[in-house]
C-alpha cells in the first residue's frame, strides 16, 4: 500500500512539474496562443539559446526535465522546446498533417522569426533529426551547432530512404504498438502509435515508471510519410553541410540501436560522437544530468 501511495504522489508532482513550467509560460507571454513554444529567457546577452525538437508520437513535454536544467542550473540560457505539427498540444490533427514540410513548419516559423543575427543550439531527438535537418538547410547562418540526440540523421549523401531501408530491417516486433489505418487493415497505413508495453519495453525500458505513465496520456499517432513525401527532404553541402553537428549517442537504445546509431555516423560523419553510459531511447527523461552536462560542453565548444 506504501509503495502504491508513493507512485500516486510521485506522479501528482510530475504532474504539478508541468502544470508550473507551462504555467509560466502563458502567464509570461499572454498574448500568445496555447501552440507558440515553451520558451524559458535569460537576461545574459552572453547566453545561448537552445531549441529542442522532439521525436515520433512526443512533444514538447518530455524535455520537461532538461528545461530547468538548462535555465536554473546554467543560470544564463535561452531554452525554447517546440511543438511539431499535430504533436504535443499542437491542435492539429495527425491525419491533416500530410505532408513532411506542414510537420516541420513549426520549427521553420521559429527559426525563420529569429534575429538576423541570433544563431541557435538545435537539438533533435529520434524523428526530431530530420527537422533540425531541415533546419539547417533553410537556415545554416542560424545554426551554431546541431546535435542530434540518437536521432535519424540524414545527409547531403546520404539520403532519408537510405536510412529508412536500414532502419525497417532492423526493427524487431512491434509488441503492442500500431498502425493506422484509413481503409481498413488491407490498405496503406497513414499513422503509427505506441502501445503501452512498447513504450515500457522499447521506448522507457530505463526511465522512471512515472514517465512511462505520462507518455501513456501525452503520447499521439504521428502520420506515416511515403518515400515520395520524404524524398523532398533534400540537403546540401553547400547549406546543411556548412553547420557543424554532433551525435549523442544512447548506449541502451532498443528503439534506434547502438549498432544502427554507429552505422549512421560511419555513413555521415559528425564533427564529433559522445556517447551516454545506461541510457534508453528517452536520454533526456532517464539520464537528464548527463544529457545536460553534454549540452553545456557542446555549447562551450562551438560559440
Amino acid at each position: 500500500m506504501k509503495g502504491k501511495n508513493k507512485l500516486i504522489n510521485n506522479k501528482f508532482i510530475i504532474f504539478i512539474y508541468l502544470a508550473i513550467i507551462f504555467q509560466t509560460h502563458h502567464l509570461s507571454n499572454s498574448t500568445k496562443s496555447a501552440t507558440d513554444p515553451i520558451i524559458i529567457r535569460s537576461q545574459d546577452s552572453s547566453s545561448k539559446h537552445f531549441v529542442l525538437v522532439h521525436g515520433a508520437c512526443h512533444g514538447a513535454w518530455s524535455w520537461y526535465k532538461l528545461l530547468p536544467l538548462l535555465k536554473l542550473l546554467s543560470g544564463s540560457h535561452k531554452v525554447t522546446a517546440l511543438d511539431l505539427g499535430a504533436s504535443g498540444i499542437n491542435p492539429q490533427l495527425f491525419y491533416n498533417v500530410k505532408t513532411i514540410s506542414q510537420y516541420f513548419l513549426p520549427l521553420m516559423d521559429f527559426m525563420a522569426s529569429l534575429p538576423p543575427h541570433e544563431r541557435v543550439i538545435l537539438v533533435g531527438h529520434s524523428l526530431g533529426g530530420l527537422a533540425i535537418s531541415q533546419a539547417m538547410e533553410m537556415f545554416p547562418e542560424k545554426v551554431a551547432v546541431a546535435v542530434f540526440v540518437t536521432a535519424l540523421m540524414p545527409g547531403p549523401l546520404f539520403n532519408i530512404s537510405i536510412l529508412n531501408k536500414e532502419l525497417s530491417s532492423r526493427q524487431g516486433p512491434l509488441l503492442d504498438s500500431r498502425f493506422v489505418y484509413s481503409n481498413g487493415p488491407h490498405s496503406r497505413p497513414i499513422g503509427f502509435e505506441f502501445g503501452p508495453k512498447d513504450l515500457a519495453k522499447r521506448v522507457y525500458q530505463r526511465s522512471p515508471i512515472e514517465d512511462i505513465a505520462l507518455a501513456g496520456v501525452l503520447a499521439r499517432p504521428v502520420y506515416l510519410y511515403n518515400e515520395y513525401e520524404m524524398a523532398k527532404l533534400k540537403l546540401s553541402t553547400r547549406k546543411y553541410g556548412s553547420v557543424s553537428r554532433v551525435f549523442i549517442m544512447s548506449e541502451e537504445d532498443k528503439l534506434i540501436e547502438k549498432d544502427f546509431q554507429e552505422w549512421m555516423t560511419t555513413k555521415n560523419p559528425p564533427k564529433q560522437v559522445l556517447e551516454i553510459k545506461g541510457s534508453d531511447h528517452m536520454v533526456m527523461l532517464s539520464k537528464p544530468t548527463e544529457l545536460f552536462v553534454l549540452l553545456l560542453r557542446i555549447a562551450e565548444n562551438y560559440p
